[in-house]
């Protein structure tokens, strides 16, 4: 892992994201982390990974916008730093809905830079009500917008410094299925499988993009794990303590771990605030993290 830099942390806020829990994560990873090859299919906003800073690492997500976003980052960040600082002056209602509303002409959509659409879902996101990244059932984005007197649309120096992190260490940036992001994962890799939580009660936001994660896939991902443990690769997973996914890892190969997350985002407001949750990991009597307190795992 690099020095610390305060300056390296994620830049979007995403459903989801992992910066309430990070303590208590860090407690259950292993060890000797600095020599793995760090893996995390479904990055989001990248609360460990960046916390983390892994000089070899493979992130990816499915969210074909926020990768480009982070490719963009990494090669074009002057680019995008000059077009957000001009979205910031343009900031207003109308304007967030002119920006908004550009993904219901797909053509005109298309037209846009690959600067363009970073720069659209970094402002969209800093702007919109909750910072909550969602769509339709038509992928189009459609939260409202939030009324802020100062959204953090344009910081240069968080911007560049995240740029150059990119760049100095080997961090490979994908957008594929989740299953296809870990193939090369080996003996000598760790994951950390970050998905869209499964609700047993359907009332909890999972639609980060309009393909949804059902059920289906989380059994896909359960398989995903255990061939993954059959090569020697360590994995550490999140998900909703719910009785389907303690089912679904009633195994001798996984430790169920049992946390409490602050959730401070998510489309029904009595999701959010301290909900359980699980940490689920493939290997056993490993020794704690040297960031662990006395809590054994």
């Amino acid at each position: 892992m690099t020095t610390r830099n305060p300056l390296i942390k994620p830049y979007l806020k995403w459903a989801g994201g992992k910066r309430q829990l990070l303590l208590e994560i860090k407690k259950y990873l292993p060890g000797d982390l600095h020599t793995y090859t760090y893996y995390e299919p479904f990055v989001g906003a990248g609360a460990l990974f960046f916390e983390l800073r892994p000089q070899k690492a493979v992130i990816n997500d499915s969210n074909t916008q926020l990768i480009l976003t982070y490719r963009v980052i990494k090669e074009n960040v002057e680019e995008l730093l000059a077009l957000l600082k001009e979205y910031k002056g343009k900031n207003s209602k109308s304007f967030f809905y002119e920006i908004r509303n550009i993904d219901r002409d797909a053509e005109k959509f298309e037209t846009l830079t690959d600067v363009e659409k970073a720069a659209r879902l970094i402002f969209l996101n800093k702007t919109c009500f909750n910072g909550l990244y969602r769509v339709n059932s038509h992928g189009f984005f459609n939260v409202p917008y939030g009324r802020y007197k100062n959204p953090a649309i344009y910081d240069e120096n968080v911007l560049r410094q995240i740029s150059n992190y990119f760049n100095a260490g080997d961090i490979t940036i994908l957008n594929e299925d989740f299953e296809e992001a870990v193939l090369s994962a080996g003996s000598g890799s760790f994951i950390y499988f970050d998905p869209p939580y499964h609700s047993q009660d359907k009332i909890n936001f999972t639609e980060y993009q309009a393909d949804g994660f059902g059920e289906e896939a989380q059994e896909r991902l359960r398989d995903v794990i255990i061939r993954m443990t059959h090569r020697g690769v360590k994995c550490l997973l999140s998900n909703s303590d719910t009785e389907y996914i303690r089912g679904l890892y009633d195994s001798d190969i996984f430790d169920i771990i049992s946390v409490r997350a602050k959730r401070l985002i998510n489309s029904d407001f009595t999701g959010r605030g301290a909900v359980h949750e699980v940490l689920i990991r493939n290997w056993k009597n490993f020794p704690m993290s040297s960031t662990a307190s006395e809590t054994p795992p």
